[in-house]
């Protein structure tokens, strides 16, 4: 099953193209709710990008950890309304000289939005990401499926799973901690202004990974926006290095669309 996985997200990454943690918390996706992979897709040669950083709210033995940021990249690549494809690639910076070596992750999704196969249909994305290109150290290889439908007055729920390379997404014992559910909320505060946004999301699994995430978003304009965030993990005491545990993260992210 591990085999299955590993190919699928490999050709998904690999035909997305022909139209990527002992980590902690950085994390190289496309489009995004807060923390887990959404069912939106960058439009045809729309590009984003996103700034993210996260920051540590506890310290362990003293010591509250480097600051982690993200410079991600991502440009629609389907010219099609009801089929669409983004690929996207990621600059992580982490303090850590043993990840910072190999900063570059690359990430890509194809799908379906919502009422392309008939009125009413949910939104369908498979997708991959955190492939990263050092062998045991960046290379989680990570695949994914998740479907959203927006339901009226409530906002849109989506689920999903995933999977990835187990000999790094393990828990605190060192255990194979691999996959996981993802589920999320998101509404757009209409009620209050337009440009007012919340979402609430989860990913399962006792890893670097596995999260409760909530936060809202402010858009300034039509392709600027700003998400503020807290992150909550479901295992504090695995380790991204030698010395500090995954803590909980206060984060923003910055988002640009041209």
């Amino acid at each position: 099953m591990k085999k299955v996985a590993k190919s699928f997200a490999k050709l998904v990454l690999l035909s997305a193209m022909g139209l990527m943690m002992a980590v902690n918390v950085a994390k190289a996706t496309g489009s995004t709710i807060i923390w887990i992979p959404s069912a939106d897709f960058q439009g045809f040669n729309s590009w984003h990008l996103g700034i993210d950083n996260y920051i540590r709210t506890q310290k362990d033995n003293g010591i509250r950890g480097a600051g982690i940021y993200d410079f991600g990249l991502t440009v629609g690549v389907l010219p099609f309304k009801k089929l669409q494809a983004e690929v996207g690639i990621d600059y992580l910076s982490m303090g850590d000289n043993v990840y910072d070596d190999h900063p570059i992750y690359f990430n890509a999704k194809i799908g379906i939005p919502e009422g392309a196969m008939f009125k009413g249909a949910p939104a369908i994305a498979i997708g991959a990401y955190n492939f990263g290109l050092k062998n045991n150290l960046t290379n989680y290889n990570m695949a994914y499926g998740i479907i959203a439908k927006t339901i009226p007055v409530l906002g849109r729920l989506s689920v999903g799973y995933y999977t990835g390379n187990d000999k790094l997404l393990v828990n605190g014992t060192g255990g194979k901690a691999g996959s996981g559910i993802l589920a999320s909320w998101d509404r757009s505060m209409k009620e209050i202004s337009d440009k007012l946004w919340f979402a609430v999301d989860y990913q399962g699994g006792n890893n670097y990974l596995g999260s409760l995430n909530f936060g809202f978003s402010w858009a300034f304009s039509d392709k600027v926006s700003v998400i503020v965030g807290y992150d909550i993990y479901n295992d504090s005491k695995t380790y991204y290095n030698s010395v500090n545990t995954n803590k909980n993260s206060f984060t923003t992210q910055l988002d640009i669309n041209f």
